[in-house]
């Protein structure tokens, strides 16, 4: 009789093991599994994201050229403005075009949205600048140190105009040159069909 309660012991404790035994193979398993399922999720979403042009910084294609200023402005600002656009690294007659295109080369112009001087500049855009919009050598000084930054941002000039009129903010958030016809048109006016 006593060979019975060992006996059953011994039962109960290899059963006991080959129940651990298969959990720890089932977790073995399971783990295996959730591994081998998430690299492959992990695959697909890398795959998606390599070629995803939602995560690239807008850009304007095939626009490689720079119009020519063809305006019939002589006065004593054009050699501010060219000077400005030169220093700054700006193609002379885009720059010409946008002073033309914003104030009609007015030193006074003040818009109904309240921008001022040659290049039109919003008051906190000439204090971030630390200019005076109402000298028109500073004006058109900060009119193309911020199209510049502008060109820096967004790496073309069409859209470093769109953000000059429209705010860098609608760029943004249209990935391009916003849908609306004032931008679209003053791009068009000073880069060009």
């Amino acid at each position: 009789m006593s060979r019975l309660p060992v006996t059953v012991f011994l039962c109960a404790a290899l059963a006991a093991t080959s129940m651990a035994a298969q959990e720890q193979v089932s977790t073995m398993s399971r783990s295996g599994l959730l591994k081998s399922q998430t690299s492959v999720l992990d695959g697909r979403a890398a795959e998606q994201y390599e070629n995803s042009v939602r995560l690239l910084p807008p850009r304007a294609e095939g626009i490689t050229r720079t119009p020519a200023y063809t305006g019939n402005y002589n006065g004593p600002h054009l050699p501010l403005a060219q000077a400005a656009a030169t220093r700054h690294g700006i193609p002379v007659g885009v720059f010409l075009r946008l002073v033309a295109q914003e104030s009609g080369w007015n030193p006074t112009a003040r818009s109904v949205k309240g921008a001022l001087g040659l290049a039109q500049l919003m008051p906190e855009t000439a204090r971030a600048l630390a200019v005076d919009p109402l000298d028109p050598e500073q004006n058109l000084d900060g009119g193309a140190r911020y199209l510049r930054a502008q060109y820096e941002t967004f790496g073309s000039w069409p859209l470093a105009l769109a953000a000059y009129n429209a705010g860098p903010g609608a760029v943004e958030r249209y990935r391009g040159i916003p849908p609306f016809a004032e931008t679209q048109n003053y791009v068009r006016v000073i880069w060009g069909d």
